[in-house]
């Protein structure tokens, strides 16, 4: 126990110290003993987690730790706020009009020596268009993670925010260094910066920065991809859009496409959930493609794990989403409630607030429509 409480000693002040080695050597030791000497082990990882982020202590500072470390006095300062997105990447779940476009950019990518060698450019630059939560930054981790490059976040809204003075100098060293480093560089809400230049709310340096941004796009190299995005396309500078090489839009999927949607992503559960597809597709109207997916995954796991039965996840959904109904979808959901599935009019009621007159009227015409 001894050796143990030395050793430990032993290795907090090598950490204190900013010795390199030091760390790696901790590390391994948190493995050689974690199985026969398990309370040594963790208090060497307490060590080691103790160690602030920003510690000088890492082997190598990548070019995106030493942009973090830039001054924030200097030309450098707008580096600071560009981030390398870590997230893990799945594949995005799109309109399949959207999808052959964005694997359209992504072949072009993968066979851009053989398209130069027919003097031809790749995509460099592509911009994305459409509200929140259908699909934008997701795409661009996808593409990024299928061409083997990293993503750097520039948040143009808060580069605004932050250098209001100083934005035109630092938005350029920002783009300079992405142009030197290999990377997908997604500009995030460009609006902010690439308004209208006859916008007369504007100031004089946003005025300036949409031809920076202009300059820019039209000088990207092909050995990067530009991307930038947008909830409000209207704000923009129409000379912006023609600098893009691909304009993008994310629509939020209609009707039939989320009956598509619903099929595949329940896949072998789909039967399970049989009596609900109507309501489940009229419920995810105004809903992301993603958004969609992610429940019915949640769905599926609920089913498989014996955690919920398909109708109780179904009604607790449904429950929820009619508080954004107005007395009409009330009324529409009610009854697609008392025609499509076997609850009873005491349940519907329960769900929608609907009276149960009113459900009976339902269910005796549909009976009535169908002969019964």
């Amino acid at each position: 126990m001894e050796t143990h409480a030395d050793l430990a000693q032993a290795i907090k002040l090598g950490l204190r110290s900013g010795a390199d080695d030091i760390r790696l050597f901790a590390a391994k030791l948190v493995r050689k003993y974690r199985q026969h000497s398990p309370d040594l082990a963790k208090q060497i990882d307490e060590y080691l987690r103790s160690t602030p982020a920003s510690s000088p202590l890492r082997r190598k500072p990548s070019p995106a730790e030493t942009m973090q470390d830039a001054s924030p006095d200097g030309p450098e300062a707008g580096l600071a706020l560009l981030r390398i997105d870590t997230q893990g990447a799945s594949k995005p779940v799109l309109s399949s009009d959207l999808d052959a476009s964005i694997q359209q950019l992504l072949t072009e990518r993968r066979q851009a020596a053989k398209l130069q060698r027919l003097g031809l450019e790749p995509i460099r630059s592509a911009i994305f268009v459409g509200p929140p939560g259908v699909g934008k930054t997701m795409s661009a981790r996808w593409i990024a993670a299928e061409l083997g490059l990293p993503l750097y976040v520039l948040d143009l809204t808060a580069i605004m925010s932050s250098f209001l003075g100083k934005t035109g100098t630092n938005l350029r060293a920002v783009l300079d260094y992405a142009k030197k480093v290999p990377c997908v560089l997604l500009l995030d809400e460009v609006d902010a910066i690439a308004k209208r230049r006859g916008d007369l709310s504007d100031v004089g340096e946003l005025k300036r920065l949409v031809t920076v941004i202009l300059q820019e796009i039209d000088a990207w190299p092909s050995t990067g991809l530009l991307l930038a995005a947008t909830n409000h396309p209207e704000l923009i500078d129409p000379a912006l859009w023609r600098r893009f090489d691909l304009t993008l839009e994310f629509p939020k999927p209609s009707k039939g496409e989320i009956a598509g949607i619903v099929q595949r992503s329940l896949s072998d559960d789909a039967t399970k959930f049989e009596p609900w597809r109507e309501i489940l597709s009229s419920l995810f109207l105004g809903t992301s493609f993603s958004d969609i997916d992610r429940t019915l995954r949640q769905f599926r796991k609920a089913v498989s794990l014996k955690t919920a039965t398909p109708s109780q996840l179904v009604e607790d959904y449904v429950r929820r989403q009619t508080i954004n109904l107005d007395k009409a979808g009330c009324l529409d959901l009610a009854r697609q409630l008392a025609i499509s599935t076997d609850l009873s009019h005491h349940k519907i009621h329960d769900i929608t607030g609907v009276s149960r007159d009113t459900i009976r009227k339902y269910k005796r015409e549909d009976e009535a429509g169908n002969g019964n």
